[in-house]
């Protein structure tokens, strides 16, 4: 494969998996919230080629290109009715930190269920 077809083959890569759908998750319902994961991407590349011409070795050409990606999930958001919020997975002690917040999250859904209804 030459440095150019392997360049635009990193490149397409690239292009395909960083985007937004890659950033923001796909939402799910958790009990009355709904949550949307977050993600942080990193992308790295690097590439070189030369070529040479040797009395003893001949001529000759060479490339090389990589790439790699990163995936982070840092958070949530978190939306219940017209509230939404933001919880983060690298505060405290990550993703830990989500479940510390569920029994307050199900207090305040108890409370709200035990609110008499007006008319």
């Amino acid at each position: 494969m030459n440095f150019e077809t392997m360049l635009q083959r990193l490149t397409e890569f690239i292009q395909k998996e960083a985007k937004t759908e890659t950033v923001i998750g796909e939402p799910f319902a958790l009990g009355g919230f709904s949550c949307v994961p977050v993600i942080r991407i990193g992308v790295g590349f690097g590439s070189g080629g030369g070529a040479g011409d040797s009395v003893k070795a001949g001529k000759g050409e060479g490339g090389g290109a990589a790439a790699g990606i990163g995936i982070d999930p840092i958070g949530f958001l978190v939306t219940k009715d017209d509230e939404i919020s933001f919880v983060s997975t690298h505060q405290n002690k990550g993703l830990s930190s989500i479940f510390e917040k569920v029994p307050e999250l199900l207090e305040k859904l108890v409370a709200k269920k035990k609110e008499p209804v007006t008319a």
